[in-house]
């Protein structure tokens, strides 16, 4: 009887081990990126992922025009500094936020930075929470960037994807630090 028993078991083990081996790790779709670099004496880090534009229209049809955009994929995008920034003419203080852009036909758009740096895309986004807004100009580009890419620079930090870049302009820190 204990025979029988143990083997009920060990079968039992086997059989429930078995879906967890079957699993398979794919990469995501749209992976996890990360950039930090220094505007000035501030620490800057932008975490996001990065969609891939297929073969597909992005601007204006994938993310429509004048409505708010997590800029990036998956989750919201967040930006942290360890120090105040002025963005545009607005200050922005220490922190982490989530950051959001509002994409608009004419190549002027709305830069996002919002009190609520976790949340998944921006389905629940909540204007009433938003440290600041900044109108942000956008360029085209002559090639197309297949992955979106953040890039931090020492006047600000730019989003490329499909074939437009959008700049948002980080001045020196405030003088309260």
């Amino acid at each position: 009887m204990k025979k029988i028993i143990n083997t009920i078991l060990l079968l039992l083990g086997l059989t429930l081990s078995v879906p967890v081996y079957a699993q398979h790790n794919k990469p995501r779709i749209s992976p996890p990126e990360s950039v930090t670099g220094m505007i000035n004496k501030a620490t800057i880090t932008i975490n996001y992922s990065s969609p891939s534009v297929k073969g597909r229209k992005i601007w204006g049809a994938l993310v429509p025009y004048d409505t708010v955009w997590r800029a990036g994929a998956n989750e919201a995008t967040t930006f942290q500094t360890d120090k105040y920034l002025l963005v545009g003419n607005q200050l922005l203080p220490a922190g982490k936020y989530g950051f959001f852009l509002i994409p608009g036909k004419t190549g002027q758009w709305v830069a996002i930075f919002n009190k609520v740096p976790n949340q998944w895309g921006a389905f629940k986004y909540d204007k009433t929470q938003d440290q600041i807004r900044v109108n942000v100009n956008t360029q085209p580009q002559d090639t197309v960037q297949e992955m979106l890419v953040y890039k931090i620079a020492p006047d600000g930090f730019s989003l490329t994807w499909e074939k437009r870049t959008v700049f948002i302009p980080v001045q020196q820190n405030s003088p309260i630090e």
